[in-house]
């Protein structure tokens, strides 16, 4: 469901793509949200070019300027009732991160390994001084970066090592992707990108 995107007087896009990622849609039963209404939302919320990808709160939108995670948020609990946290990366961004992953290899399952993406910069030092050690983790892989946290998760996420309280400590909204997910949204970028 994708809207007209403006064009400048040189007939040339006047938007700019970012990746939007809410936190813990259609979990379970938890925070439910159909993705014809996240589109809406967003629509008119001034975005154009609006498109969702699976049903977990993963857009692609264009706009002009740098959007407000607060007046989505905002916008989002007003109409569907589901408040959560979210991420905006513009597009370059979103694929440099993904693109970084240090524990992709062939033979890893795309869906075992996983990026956190931050809504604002980590505290490293302190989440790399409180985070389990490799011998305390193992197999399971852990790598810190100021915008993301990657994890090689080989017996799922269910069964990661990292406590819940190392990552409530971190005092940042983080959500988090499977790597095959996060290929699928640098696909569309590109394939928006080739578009234009």
């Amino acid at each position: 469901m994708a809207t007209t995107t403006p064009r400048d007087a040189r007939g040339t896009t006047a938007t700019d793509d970012h990746v939007l990622l809410l936190r813990g849609i259609n979990v379970g039963t938890a925070k439910r949200m159909a993705m014809a209404d996240l589109r809406a939302v967003l629509a008119a919320q001034g975005f154009v070019d609006v498109e969702t990808l699976l049903n977990s709160g993963n857009a692609i939108v264009g706009f002009a300027g740098i959007p407000s995670p607060t007046s989505i948020r905002a916008a989002l609990a007003d109409a569907t009732g589901v408040d959560a946290d979210l991420v905006i990366l513009p597009a370059e961004r979103f694929r440099e991160i993904v693109a970084a992953n240090p524990f992709r290899q062939p033979d890893r399952e795309p869906k075992r390994l996983q990026i956190a993406f931050a809504a604002r910069a980590l505290p490293i030092e302190a989440a790399r001084a409180t985070a389990p050690t490799d011998a305390e983790l193992a197999p399971e892989q852990l790598h810190l970066t100021p915008d993301a946290v990657y994890q090689w998760l080989p017996d799922g996420v269910l069964a990661s090592r990292v406590p819940q309280t190392w990552w409530k400590a971190l005092d940042v909204a983080v959500t988090a992707r499977n790597d095959a997910t996060a290929q699928k949204l640098v696909a569309r970028l590109d394939a928006r990108l080739a578009a234009r």
